[in-house]
């Protein structure tokens, strides 16, 4: 396994980071409305926690996705970075859906189509490396708890 060099993960991290960020910039005003007007399901976190954990996924993301990308050409690992990339993208417009245009029924099969592609990206990380496909494991568990989640503010504000 060849080991990722720091310019490699510093690209693959801040790649995340920056996907996140413009999403979290495009949703400021939604964000702002979810805080101050909707109803919530038990369990919500204080809005400060939303940042602090992403912050954090995206950097494992970010490092997961160097460790693949560092690893020898094969088709499990050129599946696994199509995944990422992938889910990225798919991972940057669930903000949008739910904060700015209110539709949380939509931002939940956007959030479930989200959580297919991430266990199905760590499946194929785990084909490539087994620390890179680990790292996914809290993604899954934020995203497990985010349907949660979301599930519960459109059923609490139809």
């Amino acid at each position: 396994m060849n080991k990722p060099t720091g310019k490699q993960i510093v690209f693959w991290i801040l790649l995340s980071e920056a996907v996140g960020l413009l999403s979290g910039l495009l949703s400021r005003e939604g964000t702002a409305l979810y805080a101050e007007l909707l109803q919530k399901p038990p369990l919500s976190p204080p809005g400060w926690v939303f940042p602090v954990v992403w912050t954090v996924l995206y950097g494992l993301m970010g490092l997961s996705a160097a460790k693949i990308y560092a690893a020898p050409p094969t088709q499990a690992r050129s599946r696994g970075l199509n995944l990422f990339i992938a889910q990225l993208i798919v991972n940057f417009f669930w903000s949008p859906i739910f904060f700015n245009a209110q539709a949380y029924g939509f931002a939940l099969a956007w959030l479930l189509l989200l959580w297919v592609l991430v266990v199905l990206m760590t499946l194929q990380f785990r084909k490539v490396d087994r620390t890179a496909a680990l790292l996914q494991i809290p993604y899954i568990l934020w995203l497990t708890f985010a349907a949660y989640l979301n599930y519960g503010v459109w059923q609490l504000n139809r």
